[in-house]
């Protein structure tokens, strides 16, 4: 794919993603995303057959950590960059797709959500791994963490859609998954890193 369709196809999941988050999963169409694009119906589908390959293709990216770990960046650095990214979704309702997200699941695509899932937990784990390796972070069993860290984002989610949310829950679920993974005895975190 060319940087122009690259550019275009980026162009169209942004532009999707607010309408997803605005209007859940079931109200949008292909005829709202032409017009918020500026898009020809045969430019768009030339890129996305449907409003579902869009959506999927917008859950399906992630939050890359990787290469930031095979640079040894900090783990304490990319932990806070991950949860701004987070807090920054929980405080804004109109990006959380939340609803999208449950009526796109009750189609059944439940497989979809299972292996976003399990590139979540696989994602966490890895820099919950690097950061104890590192001495940033606490002994923790990287598992339990991971899903505490995880559901616990999943239910402030889905519940900023239905509940009036400010920064402070925000902030509660950063400072808690800080309490659980940053070394508590005494050191800064940072100083053993990399």
């Amino acid at each position: 794919m060319g940087d122009k369709a690259a550019r275009t196809k980026e162009r169209i999941r942004e532009a999707a993603y607010g309408l997803f988050a605005e209007k859940g999963f079931k109200e949008v169409t292909m005829t709202d995303i032409c017009e918020k694009t500026g898009l020809s119906r045969g430019g768009l589908y030339r890129h996305y057959s449907g409003t579902g390959e869009i959506f999927a293709e917008i859950l399906s990216e992630e939050y890359t950590i990787a290469d930031r770990i095979g640079r040894g960046e900090s783990a304490r650095a990319i932990l806070e960059d991950m949860l701004e990214a987070i807090q920054s979704e929980i405080r804004n309702k109109e990006l959380s797709l939340s609803l999208a997200i449950y009526e796109y699941a009750n189609l059944g695509k439940e497989e979809l959500f299972i292996r976003i899932h399990e590139k979540a937990v696989k994602r966490w784990i890895s820099l919950i791994r690097y950061g104890m390796e590192t001495g940033e972070f606490r002994d923790v069993n990287p598992q339990q963490a991971a899903d505490c860290i995880l559901y616990y984002y999943q239910g402030l989610r889905m519940w900023s859609r239905v509940i009036p949310f400010d920064s402070r829950q925000a902030g509660h679920y950063a400072d808690t998954v800080r309490q659980m993974l940053l070394d508590t005895d005494g050191h800064k975190a940072g100083m053993h890193g990399k």
